[in-house]
C-alpha cells in the first residue's frame, strides 16, 4: 500500500503528540487525585487530633463544646463522631446509627494506636465519603476514638474539572500537531517533489538543472549532492559528446585517408593489367603504388599501436641509449621533410648523456613530436635538446611554428583530436593519434610530458624521463 509523505508525517507527529499528552495527562491526573485525597485526609487527621487534644484536657467535655466544634467542622463540610471501645457512638454530628461499623483489620489498627484513613467509602455510610479514624487512649488503655467524614463529591468535582482541562489541552495539542505537521509535511513534500522533478529532468538528458540549497537540513544536503552529481554528469556528458564528435571525425578521416591510397593502388594495378600504362611510366606507377601501400600500412599501424599501448599489450625493453646518437637518427630521417617546408632541424646534447628507455618506443616518441613540429613550422627552426637535473633526463623539442592557444593545448593529447590546420595537410599521424600515443608511451616509461605554446610564437614539448633504471 502506497502512503505518501504527507500522511506519514501527519500520522507520526499526531501519534507522538497524542501519546505524549495521554501519558502526561494520566500521570498528572493520578498525581492530582492523589494530592486532593491526601490533602483531605491530612485535613481530617489534623481536626481529629485537635478534637482528641481537647477531650484529653477535659475527659468529659460539655455538650456545648462538642456542638461548637461540630459547627466549626460543618463549615468545612466535615462531620465527626465519638465512639467508645465497643464502637458505640457517644456523640455524632452526622451518623444516625448507634454503632461505628468497623472490620477486624480497622479495629486492630486502632487498638494498636494507628490512624485509619480511607479515601473513598460508599457502603457503610449514606453517601460516598472520605473518612479518618483516630484512636483515643487514656494512659495505655484504649477507650475509643473519633471518626471524621467528608463527602467526596467536592474532590471528585475538582478532579473532574481538572480532567476536563486536560482533555481540552489534549485537543488543543492535537490541533496544533495537525497544523504544524501538515505545514511541515507540505513544505518538505514540495522540496522532495522538486528533487523528484529534477531527477526526472536529468533522466531525459537535462544536465543544466539545479536545486536551490541553503544547508539547513538533510534534504538540503541531498540537494547539494544532487547538484554535484548533475554537474559531474554534465561534465561527463560534454566529454562524451566531444569524444563522439571526434569519433565521427575519425571515421570520416579513416574513410578519406584509406580510400585515397586504396584508389591509387587499385588504379595502378588496373592500369598495369590492362597495359594502359606505358613502359616508360611503369616504374613511376609502381613507386606511387609502393608509396601509397606504405602510407596505408602506416595508417593501420598507428591505430593498432594506440590500442596496444592503451590496453598495456606492449612490453618495454629498456637499455642505455646515447641521446645524441638518437637525435642524429631523428634528424637524418626527418630532414628531407623539413627541407620541403624550408625548416632546419638542430640537435644538441652532451656526448656521453644516456637514458634508460626502449629504443624503438623512444624513437617513436621523438619522431611523432618532431613530425608534428614540421607540419606546423614553415621556414623556421626546430631544436631538439637534452639536459639533466638531479633525477631526470630532460628532452626538449622546440619549434618556431604557428603555436597554439591555451584551449588547444588542453586538447592535443585527446584521442582523435586534430588541429584544424592539419585536417588536409598532415602527412604523419593521419588519425589524430600521434600525440595521444606519445603521452601513453612516456607514461609507460615512468616519465611526464608537457607542452607550452603561444599562438604565432611556436611550441615547446618537454619530456622528463627517469635518469636511473626503474
Amino acid at each position: 500500500m502506497k502512503v505518501n509523505y504527507f500522511t506519514q508525517q501527519l500520522v507520526s507527529h499526531v501519534s507522538v503528540i497524542v501519546a505524549a499528552v495521554l501519558l502526561v495527562g494520566l500521570l498528572f491526573s493520578h498525581f492530582f487525585e492523589q494530592y486532593v485525597y491526601d490533602t483531605k485526609t491530612d485535613e481530617l487527621t489534623q481536626y481529629g487530633r485537635a478534637l482528641l487534644t481537647d477531650i484529653d484536657r477535659s475527659p468529659k467535655p460539655s455538650q456545648q463544646t462538642l456542638q461548637s466544634f461540630g459547627q466549626v467542622l460543618n463549615s468545612r463540610d466535615i462531620e465527626y463522631s465519638l465512639f467508645d471501645e465497643d464502637s458505640k457512638i457517644i456523640y455524632s454530628t452526622g451518623l444516625k446509627t448507634p454503632l461505628i461499623e468497623l472490620n477486624e483489620s480497622e479495629w486492630a489498627q486502632l487498638q494498636s494506636g494507628k490512624t485509619v484513613t480511607v479515601r473513598q467509602e460508599q457502603r457503610r455510610f449514606d453517601q460516598a465519603v472520605t473518612f479518618v479514624l483516630l484512636p483515643y487512649f487514656q494512659g495505655p488503655q484504649f477507650v475509643g476514638g473519633v471518626l471524621l467524614t467528608s463527602p467526596i463529591e467536592g474532590p471528585r468535582a475538582i478532579i473532574s474539572q481538572m480532567n476536563r482541562y486536560l482533555f481540552y489541552a489534549a485537543l488543543a495539542a492535537l490541533a496544533v500537531a495537525v497544523i504544524l505537521s501538515g505545514l511541515l509535511s507540505i513544505y518538505h513534500g514540495r522540496r522532495i517533489k522538486r528533487l523528484r522533478l529534477a531527477t526526472a529532468a536529468v533522466s531525459t538528458g537535462d544536465y543544466t538543472i539545479r536545486i536551490p540549497e541553503s544547508g539547513r537540513d538533510e534534504i538540503d544536503a541531498l540537494a547539494t549532492d544532487f547538484n554535484t552529481m548533475v554537474s559531474d554528469l554534465y561534465t561527463s556528458h560534454e566529454e562524451i559528446e566531444n569524444l563522439e564528435n571526434r569519433r565521427r571525425q575519425f571515421m570520416a578521416d579513416v574513410s578519406h585517408e584509406l580510400r585515397t591510397p586504396l584508389t591509387t593502388i587499385r588504379g595502378t594495378i588496373e592500369g598495369l593489367r590492362s597495359d594502359l600504362i606505358s613502359e616508360n611510366e611503369k616504374d613511376k606507377a609502381l613507386q606511387l603504388a609502393s608509396g601509397e601501400t606504405k602510407r596505408l600500412l602506416r595508417l593501420v599501424n598507428e591505430n593498432l599501436d594506440y590500442e596496444k599501448i592503451r590496453s598495456n599489450q606492449i612490453t618495454l625493453i629498456r637499455q642505455p641509449i646515447l641521446v645524441l646518437e638518437l637525435f642524429e637518427v631523428i634528424r637524418e630521417q626527418l630532414e628531407p621533410a623539413a627541407e620541403q617546408r624550408g625548416t632546419t632541424i638542430e640537435v644538441q646534447a652532451p656526448e656521453t648523456l644516456t637514458v634508460f628507455a626502449d629504443y624503438d618506443r623512444l624513437t617513436q616518441i621523438l619522431l611523432n613530436i618532431t613530425k608534428n613540429s614540421i607540419q606546423f613550422t614553415e621556414k623556421g627552426e626546430i631544436s631538439i635538446l637534452a639536459k639533466t637535473d638531479s633525477h631526470h633526463v630532460i628532452l626538449e623539442i622546440q619549434d618556431t611554428g604557428i603555436g597554439m592557444d591555451s584551449d588547444e593545448v588542453e586538447k592535443i593529447w585527446s584521442r582523435f583530436y586534430k588541429a584544424i590546420d592539419s585536417r588536409t595537410s598532415n602527412p604523419y599521424g593521419e588519425f589524430g593519434l600521434g600525440l595521444s600515443i606519445v603521452r601513453q608511451l612516456v607514461t609507460l616509461h615512468g616519465g611526464t610530458i608537457d607542452v607550452t605554446s603561444r599562438k604565432g610564437h611556436g611550441s615547446l614539448f618537454t619530456i622528463r624521463l627517469p635518469k636511473e633504471p626503474i
